[in-house]
């Protein structure tokens, strides 16, 4: 189980655009559309609201890791997003987020949702990934970087 089984180039933001909570999820959603993974948006968005009225998942130090359920979902899908100025998520900490992974998992997958849950959040603890990632210059390369620091947790 791997990132680059959850995720693609393709769904890689590198300079978010949203200036709000709803925005970002918005927006970190409309990749999966893109991809015609046959999901429905504002559906999705929705899930993901209501996730957040549990407790916000912006978890601190520029991170949020937002996540849902979806049915009608065949496989676990992940999309990040990047914002440079930083976008109030409602932290933990308090702090702007500039780093989002976005996960969706089948309503049914509890074992693979939170198994890449952990390993995304393991991943972001490396202070040196979460640099590469906001210095990164394109899509590929910050895919790249995610795949180079998954390999490393092996």
């Amino acid at each position: 189980m791997n990132i680059a089984e959850w995720t693609k180039v393709d769904f890689i933001i590198k300079d978010l655009k949203s200036k709000t909570k709803k925005e970002v999820l918005t927006e970190l959603s409309e990749v999966f559309l893109k991809a015609d993974l046959r999901i429905d948006g504002e559906t999705t968005v929705e899930v993901l609201l209501e996730r957040e009225k549990l407790g916000s998942t912006g978890i601190g130090e520029g991170i949020a890791i937002p996540h849902g359920k979806l049915p009608g979902l065949t496989n676990l899908i992940v999309s990040f997003g990047r914002s440079k100025s930083g976008i109030d998520f409602e932290s933990l900490d308090g702090k702007p987020v500039h780093i989002f992974f976005l996960l969706m998992a089948p309503e049914n997958s509890a074992g693979q949702h939170l198994k890449a849950l952990a390993k995304i959040s393991r991943m972001l603890k490396d202070e040196k990934f979460r640099k590469d990632l906001m210095e990164a210059d394109s899509r590929e390369e910050i895919y790249n970087r995610m795949v180079e620091e998954d390999r490393t947790l092996l």
